[in-house]
């Protein structure tokens, strides 16, 4: 007999589709970024590959914001 739980949650591991729509881009898209190293790589869990969603949360904050980062660009003398 399977257990349910009673608390929902969200999943920590996510497969590579539900990754890619989790930060919101396509798998093609997704699979550049891991290249790219702008998000994590997987972590194998048995025969499994998995992200974790905690990890691509960390990847996804440290994105450039669109227009870039203004204290930066202060910073740098170009604002």
């Amino acid at each position: 007999m399977k257990l349910q739980d009673q608390i929902a949650y969200p999943p920590r591991g996510l497969s590579r589709p539900e990754a890619a729509r989790y930060i919101g881009v396509g798998e093609t898209k997704f699979d550049e970024m891991v290249s790219d190293r702008l998000m994590p790589r997987p972590k194998r869990i048995g025969g499994r590959v998995v992200w974790d969603r905690i990890a691509l949360d960390v990847a996804f904050s440290a994105l450039p914001e669109e227009g870039g980062n203004r204290i930066d660009d202060l910073l740098s003398g170009r604002a």
